[in-house]
């Protein structure tokens, strides 16, 4: 089995913009293999966070913004604002009220009329526990240079943790509807956090986990967030439904990058139904020696990892019965996409070599989501893995969305799907 490091589906997607190197993907190949690890040993000494000034915590319901402080640790370079905030959400399946973290951004320089446009971006799995947190780490998991990209080109940033990263609780683990409120919510935080300089237009960009958050705040945005206008959502592989990971498991078929996203999957969803999910049913006695270790995201914990996940076999980290896989598809199949219409256009980009989420599992929820009647531009790559989209393609996507342009709909090309 690989050592699937923190951050591995989505820190550097701007990385790559940014460095242009000689395949735009999101993750930089030096930079984001070494990087995470660096940025998680070694702590850069700062001065205490201070709490901005001129924050509005007067309102009330999901995206109230409770604290908002500078990021000492963190330099996005001159001409950048930014904080590390904690705001309010909603949980997707409870609908009771979160308090989520992230950081947000925005260009120092004069706003233009109607503030500046927003850009919500929705990172891939950094892990499952409190301090595996984006905007704990030094670079933001990989996405500082992303940000600073996006900011330099006059649009403001919020990045959310999503729930349980960074706040107390359990993170839903590719829980989409829950990923996309808290991205959802944290616009309206970064409204709260420079209020009256922040637009109310924006746009939903995300890869792999923040890939199916993206889907999600666009097919929850005209009903959980009105008053604001989405123009389009990126979706970069998305991990829109997993749900036939578990029965694949059981059969001995994960690819060699899969049994790690299983191991969260299930560590997410048996603290969240200890009634329903159970490690023993899912693992090997071996499987479950170092279950601990293995979900490590920080510092030397990454080394622990990597040695205990080489010890296993891929029957070590599987159901061990066709009833544990029943009951583990059933939960992932809630909170699989599509679930309803979409509020704004989208564009989906996905690879036929993707080792993380199968092409087929991305296909049929596009095809579903088509039947629904949505409007999607559709990019299938089918010799490209999980990282290698051409990020400029979809940078143009969604920029062509604040200018007003007519996105194509690719519901009905053949071309879009595996043959």
């Amino acid at each position: 089995m690989t050592i699937v490091r923190r951050g591995l589906w989505v820190t550097g997607a701007v990385i790559a913009l940014v460095l242009q190197l000689f395949v735009l993907n999101w993750l930089a190949p030096v930079l984001g293999l070494l990087w995470p690890v660096v940025a998680g040993t070694f702590h850069v000494a700062a001065q205490a966070p201070q709490p901005i000034a001129n924050t509005d915590t007067s309102e009330s319901g999901p995206g109230t913004l409770l604290s908002a402080t500078t990021i000492p640790t963190l330099d996005l370079g001159s001409g950048i604002r930014g904080a590390r905030i904690i705001y309010t959400s909603t949980n997707g399946d409870t609908n009771m009220f979160t308090a989520v973290s992230g950081a947000v951004f925005m260009p120092t320089g004069v706003a233009p009329e109607g503030g500046w446009p927003v850009v919500a971006m929705g990172h891939g799995t950094v892990g499952t526990k409190n301090g595996c947190a984006p905007s704990l780490s030094e670079n933001l998991d990989g996405m500082a240079a992303s940000a600073r990209w996006l900011l330099q080109h006059g649009y403001a940033v919020a990045a959310t943790d999503y729930e349980g990263l960074g706040t107390k609780g359990v993170h839903p683990y590719l829980d989409a509807r829950t990923a996309g409120r808290n991205m959802i919510d944290s616009v309206r935080a970064l409204r709260h956090t420079f209020p009256g300089l922040i637009s109310d237009r924006w746009a939903a960009l995300g890869h792999s986990q923040g890939g199916a958050a993206a889907w999600a705040a666009d097919e929850q945005a005209g009903i959980y967030a009105a008053e604001l206008k989405l123009v389009g959502a990126v979706a970069m592989a998305p991990a829109a439904d997993v749900s036939d990971m578990p029965h694949k498991a059981l059969e001995g078929r994960l690819t060699v990058d899969q049994p790690m996203a299983l191991l969260a999957i299930v560590d997410s969803l048996s603290h969240l139904h200890p009634d329903l999910i159970h490690r023993e049913d899912f693992s090997t006695a071996a499987g479950r020696e170092h279950w601990d270790e293995l979900l490590a995201c920080t510092g030397s914990g990454l080394y622990l990892r990597g040695f205990y996940c080489n010890k296993l076999s891929p029957k070590d980290l599987a159901p061990q019965s066709n009833e544990a896989a029943d009951q583990l598809r059933t939960l992932l199949r809630a909170w699989a996409l599509p679930q309803r219409r979409l509020s704004a256009p989208l564009s989906v980009w996905y690879g036929g070599a993707d080792t993380f989420v199968d092409a087929a599992w991305t296909a049929s929820a596009i095809r579903a989501a088509c039947k629904k009647g949505d409007s999607i531009s559709i990019e299938f790559e089918p010799t490209k893995g999980h990282e290698q989209f051409d990020l400029m393609a979809q940078a143009t996507w969604m920029v062509d969305r604040f200018h007003g342009v007519p996105p194509t709909n690719d519901c009905e090309n053949h071309d879009a799907f595996p043959s």
